[in-house]
């Protein structure tokens, strides 16, 4: 009979392309996972694993096997969650994978909330900005706050559910000087040092598009996607920022801040599950908990007009 854990392993590999790095992922050595590889391939009897420059990769038989073994495991998941939904009992741990940009707004009041109506519960909060949904299919993490801009495709790996959290439209952030918060038209900011960033990114990408659609090029002094370099640089009166409206502490002195009137950028947040975990109370206090948080924090920081 196959051994689940080395499945798991063989999806792990697959995933991070290395022996190594899937060693590290599961706080292993890369000589115990090595060993769990070769008993597998013994069970089967077949090569699963080819050598591929640097890196590993799945013949033709390990494609197949890591199929059914995604069939498995999430067969498994998913019996846990059906199990953990008729005990109706929110469990002790949770993994939850957030950007930079959600911490101070949406993800502390969420997790401040959690702590408040589930003590018991200890959430584990990673916040970066890489791979997140990557990480979620693995099963490293539970739930992740992710983004996705507008202007680009509805995609998700297979197996996990999307639940919209809020559209966060971008706002025009400059110096404070005493002038108006009047909507501002993205044609304005043609002659401006902008502080953007990198073009390789989705917000780059997406502020891109739309000054192209508002007929200019952006002149881009300043590059970077730290968002607190950016009001930073905006705060200075050095460049005009375009940053995400949940990335902005209403309280931040020293800058003004607008909505764009003309050409919009909407990038909306939205909490992602696997679909195996689609009823486990768990999973579902924190997504709960991020949609209560996004909606007090739209209700009480609503944009100026």
């Amino acid at each position: 009979m196959l051994d689940i854990r080395r499945l798991y392993m063989l999806k792990t590999v697959a995933a991070r392309g290395s022996i190594t790095a899937a060693a590290q992922s599961l706080e292993l050595s890369a000589g115990a996972v090595s060993q769990q590889l070769a008993a597998l391939r013994h069970d089967v009897g077949v090569d699963l694993l080819r050598p591929d420059g640097r890196t590993v990769a799945l013949t033709e038989a390990g494609r197949v096997l890591l199929e059914h073994a995604d069939r498995i495991l999430a067969a498994m998941e998913e019996a846990e969650s059906a199990v953990a939904a008729v005990k109706g009992t929110v469990g002790a741990t949770a993994t939850l994978a957030a950007l930079p940009s959600t911490v101070a707004r949406i993800v502390a009041p969420a997790l401040a909330a959690l702590g408040s109506d589930h003590p018991q519960l200890a959430v584990t909060c990673l916040v970066t900005d890489q791979a997140q949904l990557r990480e979620l299919a693995l099963g490293t993490v539970d739930v992740v706050l992710g983004q996705r801009y507008h202007h680009l495709p509805e995609t998700a790996p297979r197996g996990v559910q999307v639940s919209p959290l809020l559209d966060d439209p971008l706002l025009v952030v400059t110096a404070a000087d005493g002038s108006d918060e009047r909507p501002r038209a993205l044609r304005e900011l043609a002659t401006h040092d902008l502080v953007v960033p990198p073009g390789t990114t989705d917000c780059g990408q997406a502020i891109l598009r739309a000054c192209h659609q508002a007929g200019f090029t952006p002149a881009a002094r300043y590059v970077t996607a730290d968002i607190a370099a950016q009001l930073a640089l905006a705060r200075a009166g050095l460049a005009t920022a375009l940053v995400p409206q949940t990335a902005i502490d209403p309280g931040t002195p020293g800058i003004r801040t607008a909505p764009i009137e003309d050409h919009p950028i909407l990038r909306l947040l939205f909490a992602a599950t696997r679909h195996t975990e689609a009823t486990d109370p768990t999973t579902l206090a924190v997504v709960a908990a991020l949609r209560a948080a996004a909606r007090r924090d739209r209700t009480t920081h609503l944009p100026p007009v």
